[in-house]
C-alpha cells in the first residue's frame, strides 16, 4: 500500500516524465542536448528521485538516449534512422487512419480541419515547436478513432524519436502554408475512400519526413 509521501513522490515522477516526454516529441529540445539529472531537478523543482525514474522511462521509449559512460541526451539521428523512422510510420500510421475510418463523424472531420488551419498559422509565423506539435494534434486526433491503443503507442514512440530533428531541420521547409497532404487527408475521409486515406497518409508520413532530410533532390 503507497504512503501519502509514496503517492506525492509517483505524482512527482509523473508529472515530471510527462513534461519531458512533451518537451522531446514537440521538438522544445534540440539533437543531442545533453540533460542532467541535476539540472531537471532544478528545472522542475523536484529531486533526484523522480528525475532519474523519468529518464529512465524515456530512455526505455527511445525518447532519450543512455551512453555507456552514462551520458543522457536526446537523440541524434542520421538520415538513415530517419528513413528507417519514416518506414515504420508508413506501416503503422495508414493502418490506424483506415481503423479510424468507420468512426470518423462530421464532428472529427471539422476538428482536423480546426486543427489544420492551426498548423497553418504556425506555418505562417515560423514557429516549429507550435508546427510540430499541431501537425501531432492532427494525426493523433485521427488515430485516437482507431481505438487500437497498442498500435497508436508505438506509434507516439516514434514520434518521440524524430521530434528533436523535425525541430532542426524544419528551417529547410521555407513552407508557407500547411501540407497538403492534410488537406488530401480531410477530403478522403469525407469521402469515405479508405484507399485514397491510407495513400494519402502514407505520403504525408515518408515525404515529408525525406524532405526534411535532404534525400529528395530538387
Amino acid at each position: 500500500m503507497l504512503t501519502p509521501r509514496s503517492e506525492a513522490g509517483a505524482a512527482t515522477h509523473e508529472r515530471l516524465y510527462r513534461a519531458l516526454r512533451t518537451q522531446v516529441m514537440h521538438g522544445e529540445l534540440a539533437p543531442g542536448q545533453a540533460l542532467t539529472l541535476r539540472g531537471l531537478g532544478r528545472e522542475f523543482g523536484v529531486s533526484m528521485t523522480p528525475a532519474r525514474e523519468a529518464v529512465r522511462r524515456l530512455v526505455a521509449e527511445g525518447a532519450l538516449t543512455l551512453s555507456s559512460s552514462g551520458r543522457v541526451a536526446t537523440p541524434e539521428l542520421t538520415p538513415e534512422r530517419i528513413e528507417e523512422l519514416a518506414a515504420i510510420r508508413a506501416l503503422l500510421e495508414p493502418e490506424l487512419a483506415s481503423r479510424a475510418l468507420p468512426r470518423a463523424h462530421f464532428a472529427l472531420i471539422d476538428r482536423l480541419a480546426a486543427i489544420n488551419a492551426a498548423n497553418g498559422e504556425a506555418v505562417a509565423k515560423g514557429d516549429a515547436v507550435a508546427y510540430i506539435r499541431t501537425n501531432l494534434e492532427f494525426h493523433r486526433t485521427l488515430y485516437l478513432r482507431a481505438q487500437a491503443p497498442a498500435m497508436l503507442a508505438l506509434t507516439e514512440t516514434v514520434w518521440l524519436q524524430l521530434g528533436p530533428t523535425m525541430r532542426a531541420l524544419y528551417g529547410r521547409l521555407r513552407r508557407n502554408e500547411p501540407p497538403a497532404h492534410h488537406r488530401h487527408i480531410i477530403a478522403a475521409l469525407r469521402a469515405g475512400d479508405e484507399p485514397g486515406l491510407r495513400l494519402a497518409i502514407r505520403t504525408d508520413v515518408t515525404q515529408g519526413l525525406r524532405h526534411l532530410a535532404g534525400w529528395e533532390r530538387t
